[in-house]
């Protein structure tokens, strides 16, 4: 299986690519506008150089040359290639947010029909093993009927401000809105835990903190040059306590040493003070989202908090299930039994194992072994709710999507 790469950062190149390659896949070609780092992923798959390119437009001209292609570019740069791949009837994984327009959700879904492709959307959750059981209490009933479900991404302050103040994500546009670009992978899991297409939304956050008015007394401009003690986002605290050659310092240089990451700090964007401004980001948010077959569900999306993970509670006719991700701990409380269950998941690696499951499913996918994974349609749900999200958060309105379904 010959697989094409097109967006060689961390999530095309250190991840997917990764990945791929460890499950028996061929990394075929590349595309990465990034000299310095093309060239690196093209030593580590040992290609010639015919097989590398710096822009998208140049592999696509050179017909049907692999067998699928995973599209990882900048947010804003998804769309296009992804419909020059369906135009070849290629099958594409599409790193989210798939687009940064909610116009453009209609044309891929439309280019996808008329093509002999398909369009695998890069939500990690559903293949973590933590969410797999949790949406098999919901299938198997045993606790009744699916009512509420309160869902928080814990993002963590250092995270936050690695990539909402400092990051490509910093700014919407050109970035896509923070719930969009930070929780497509948690509304998506919401419309898959819902079994339902959503109906309305509604949301309120802001930028609290991370502004300039917010600035410690006698801040530096950057932090390598900061008298100040105690500063969560300081980012000497950040990337200087983490190995070198590991996210996210790897996000910040190409040079994977600590001198490397001592010079990115000095020069860089991610050694800047976090509250100098330049980012507009909400660093709190909050929406309330009613599906069609009447389960409602809130989504809390927060800076502010110590662990980068994801808490999660539902609560059915019959019963209680609450569990922390990252942790793999999962209680299920059975109302008529008066029982309480406690189960482990495993949660080794990335989004607690989410981009190997992601991967592995695609591939059999890819090989005939089992069915397509979850249709295009449905996945872009995720980013109609965080659009209309957006709108609300900024109108303070409520927001209409799907139709409810017919009640008897």
């Amino acid at each position: 299986m010959n697989i094409a790469v097109i967006g060689c950062g961390n999530r095309g190149g250190d991840v997917y690519a990764r990945h791929l390659s460890a499950q028996g896949a061929a990394i075929s070609h590349l595309v990465e506008a990034d000299t310095p780092r093309l060239e690196r992923l093209r030593q580590r798959y040992g290609l010639d150089e015919a097989a590398c390119f710096s822009d998208w437009n140049r592999f696509f001209d050179r017909g049907r040359v692999a067998d699928a292609v995973v599209i990882a570019t900048p947010d804003d740069s998804h769309v296009e290639p992804c419909l020059r791949a369906l135009e070849l009837g290629y099958h594409v994984l599409l790193e989210k947010p798939i687009c940064l327009q909610a116009a453009d959700l209609d044309r891929l879904l439309a280019a996808e029909k008329e093509s002999g492709g398909s369009v695998t959307v890069a939500h990690v959750l559903r293949s973590t093993p933590f969410f797999l059981v949790l949406h098999g209490v919901v299938a198997s009933g045993k606790l009744g009927r699916l009512v509420g479900v309160s869902h928080s991404e814990n993002v963590a302050f250092w995270h936050y401000a690695h990539s909402y103040v400092r990051g490509n994500w910093r700014r919407s546009p050109p970035a896509a809105p923070f719930l969009l670009a930070k929780s497509s992978h948690d509304l998506d899991l919401l419309r898959w835990l819902a079994g339902a297409p959503p109906t309305w939304i509604m949301a309120d956050g802001a930028l609290h903190h991370f502004r300039p008015d917010q600035r410690p007394a006698g801040a530096a401009e950057r932090c390598l040059d900061c008298p100040v003690v105690d500063c969560p986002a300081d980012a000497r605290r950040i990337y200087l306590t983490r190995p070198p050659d590991a996210w996210p310092n790897t996000v910040l240089t190409g040079d994977r040493t600590p001198e490397g990451v001592l010079e990115a700090l000095r020069h860089g964007p991610y050694g800047l003070c976090a509250y100098r401004g330049g980012n507009d980001q909400p660093d709190h948010l909050n929406a309330l989202i009613h599906f069609a077959n009447g389960v409602q569900a809130t989504l809390s999306v927060s800076a502010f908090t110590h662990d980068n993970t994801r808490t999660v509670r539902l609560m059915f006719t019959g019963g209680e299930v609450r569990g922390q991700m990252e942790l793999g701990e999962l209680e299920l409380h059975d109302f008529g039994r008066g029982t309480v269950q406690t189960r482990r998941v495993e949660t080794a690696g990335n989004h607690g194992g989410g981009d190997v499951g992601l991967v592995t499913g695609w591939l059999a996918f890819l090989r005939g072994e089992s069915a397509r994974p979850t249709p295009l349609a449905e996945s872009l749900d995720s980013h109609r709710m965080a659009f209309a999200a957006e709108r609300a958060r900024l109108t303070g309105t409520v927001q209409r999507l799907h139709q409810p379904l017919a009640r008897p």
